[in-house]
């Protein structure tokens, strides 16, 4: 075979080569395309999260109510009814649960009970919450719990602006009031809350309820009103 033979035979086995290898690569990875950023280590940990890691929700800590529980968290053994719990819904897999009272059925929720571990597996809710999420599912299968009001204030109840307001101040305001990020007035700042401040603090919760400028409505915030009121009535307080 002359030398110009055998160098085309051999690119051609190089070609071949590289063709298999490309299409044994698009075999492998579904013909998607994999960069860099999709096979980082932080990336392919976060597709393996345990279920338990689930993010509840964009509510602070403290604050997420027993749907956002419950759908987060709870949803993946009661929604099917898995592993002996009762199915979401189903009024007769919950009517000899209910039977036991409300104190029992939340000792078990954060305790742990048979298969269930304390808090379904999620530690970082709080007691309310998981309560919250207790009276949710409850409710729909007719019980008739009332689930602890977010910010420790039941709806329509006028709430302590140093208590709750602080705790709403602490957990969602502070994230622009803090420093006063997006031309929101900075907490304390007497100058800048008293110009805020003229229209009187109904206006100035009316105001907030519906939004301004750069801030959303109630600031993000997902409790009842009074409890919105406490927080700014405590950055209002604070500034004097």
């Amino acid at each position: 075979m002359a030398p110009g033979q055998i160098i085309k035979v051999l690119v051609g086995v190089v070609v071949g080569l590289v063709v298999a290898i490309w299409l044994l690569a698009k075999l492998a990875t579904g013909g998607y395309n994999v960069d860099a950023e999709v096979m980082t280590k932080e990336a392919i940990a976060a597709r393996l999260k345990p279920v338990g890691e689930a993010k509840v929700s964009d509510a602070p800590p403290g604050m997420r109510t027993g749907e956002q529980v419950f759908k987060a968290i709870c949803i993946s053994c009661h929604g099917q009814g898995l592993a002996g719990s009762p199915k979401f819904g189903d009024a007769g897999a919950w009517s000899a649960r209910i039977a036991k009272g409300w104190d029992m059925l939340t000792q078990h929720a954060l305790q742990g009970f048979n298969a269930m571990p304390a808090k379904g597996g999620a530690a970082d809710l709080t007691d309310d919450e998981v309560k919250r999420a207790v009276a949710y599912m409850g409710n729909a299968g007719g019980a008739k719990f009332t689930e602890p009001p977010v910010g420790g204030a039941a709806a329509g109840a006028a709430a302590d602006p140093a208590v709750v307001g602080k705790k709403i101040y602490e957990s969602v305001c502070v994230a622009c009031h803090g420093s006063g990020a997006a031309g929101a007035p900075k907490f304390g700042d007497k100058a800048a809350w008293a110009d805020r401040t003229k229209v009187g603090m109904d206006e100035v919760v009316k105001i907030a309820t519906k939004g301004l400028n750069a801030m959303p409505p109630k600031g993000g915030f997902g409790g009842s009103d009074a409890e919105f009121r406490a927080a700014i009535e405590y950055m209002v307080n604070s500034s004097k």
